[in-house]
């Protein structure tokens, strides 16, 4: 058995899971930061976010959505992220 406080990717991913299953929509990561540091009542920087989110698509629990850029050709846009079912 663990003893003392989780760390706090635990406590984070754990925090971003329980967001995207309330939310309906695919979001993006300045949401969830948003969301996330909201919920946590501390400021979370945008990279911890992304950085906990990759690590979530490699153990295949969210979707990553890439769209196209609005404006150029051939470029990526936002990138989405959604609960994988």
């Amino acid at each position: 058995m663990k003893r003392g406080r989780p760390n706090k990717r635990v406590i984070i991913q754990s925090n971003i899971l329980e967001i995207m299953a309330a939310a309906a929509t695919p979001t993006t990561t300045s949401s969830l930061r948003k969301m996330v540091s909201e919920k946590l009542s501390s400021d979370i920087s945008w990279n911890t976010i992304q950085k906990y989110m990759e690590e979530l698509v490699q153990v295949e629990k969210v979707q990553k959505i890439p769209t196209a850029h609005s404006k150029k050709e051939g470029k990526e846009g936002l990138v989405l992220y959604q609960i994988k079912k």
